[in-house]
C-alpha cells in the first residue's frame, strides 16, 4: 500500500451542473459527494460493464495524473498548492463540447482545440510535479512504455504520464475503451443524450483535487477551487 493513497488535480464540472449530471449519472458514480447513482433509462443492457473502468475516476478530465505523494509531502500542502494555482491570473478555456471516440474509448472532448486549454494543462503538469513520488516500476510497466512513441516514453519518465504538453489531449471519459464494431452506435446514443441537455460551451474555469485511498477504492472530489480570470 506504499504507493496509496493516490492523488490527481482533475478538472470537474459544477456539481449539479448539466454537465456534471449527465457523466456522473452515465458512470453510476458522483465523484463529488462519493454516491453510487442510478443509470438513466434506455441504456444497453451491458452499460455496466462498459463504463467500469471510468466509473473508478468520476466524470472528469485529467490535469495531473494519479501519483503517489514523495517522501515530505503532505495532503494539507499539495491543497494549499491548488489553492495558490487556482489564483494565479491566466486565461480561463471555453470549449464547445462534443461526443466523440477517443482511442477506441467515448468521451466530451473540444470540438476545437484550445491553446488556452493546452496552456492550463501544461502549467498543471509542471506545477504540481514536485509533490509526485517517483513512478515504481510496476506503475511505470501499467503504461505498456513498449507500445508508447519515444517522446511519450520520455514524459512518462520525467512527468510520470505520457499525455502532456504535446500529447495533451483534453477528455472527459464516459466508457471504457469499446470494439470497433460497438463505437459508431454507442457515439450516437450517447450524442443523442448530449443534445437533449442543452448543454453549451463549457468554462474549464476549476481545478479539482481528488483522492484514492485504496486500489479498490474510487477517486473522489476533496477540494475544488475556482480558477481566477
Amino acid at each position: 500500500m506504499a504507493n496509496y493513497p493516490r492523488y490527481a488535480i482533475y478538472y470537474t464540472a459544477t456539481p449539479g451542473s448539466a454537465p456534471d449530471r449527465f457523466g456522473a449519472s452515465l458512470l453510476g458514480y458522483d465523484a463529488h459527494g462519493g454516491d453510487d447513482l442510478p443509470f438513466p433509462d434506455g441504456l444497453p443492457l451491458d452499460w455496466r460493464d462498459l463504463t467500469h473502468d471510468p466509473r473508478k475516476y468520476g466524470f472528469h478530465a485529467t490535469l495531473k495524473a494519479p501519483m503517489a505523494l514523495a517522501d515530505g509531502k503532505a495532503e494539507s500542502q499539495l491543497a494549499a498548492a491548488c489553492q495558490l494555482f487556482a489564483d494565479l491570473v491566466r486565461p480561463v478555456p471555453v470549449i464547445q463540447p462534443i461526443v466523440d471516440s477517443i482511442s477506441g474509448f467515448i468521451a466530451v472532448i473540444p470540438a476545437e482545440p484550445s491553446a488556452e486549454l493546452e496552456l492550463l494543462a501544461g502549467d498543471a503538469t509542471k506545477a504540481f510535479d514536485s509533490f509526485r513520488a517517483t513512478l515504481s516500476p510496476e506503475d511505470r510497466a501499467r503504461r505498456n512504455p513498449d507500445k508508447l512513441t519515444p517522446r511519450q516514453r520520455d514524459y512518462l519518465d520525467r512527468w510520470g504520464y505520457p499525455y502532456v504538453f504535446e500529447e495533451f489531449r483534453f477528455h472527459m471519459t464516459l466508457t471504457g475503451r469499446l470494439p470497433a464494431e460497438r463505437r459508431e452506435q454507442v457515439v450516437a446514443m450517447l450524442r443523442g443524450r448530449f443534445a437533449a441537455t442543452g448543454i453549451g460551451p463549457l468554462a474549464i474555469d476549476a481545478i479539482a483535487l481528488c483522492r484514492q485511498e485504496n486500489p479498490n477504492s474510487r477517486f473522489r472530489v476533496i477540494g475544488r477551487w475556482q480558477l481566477r480570470t
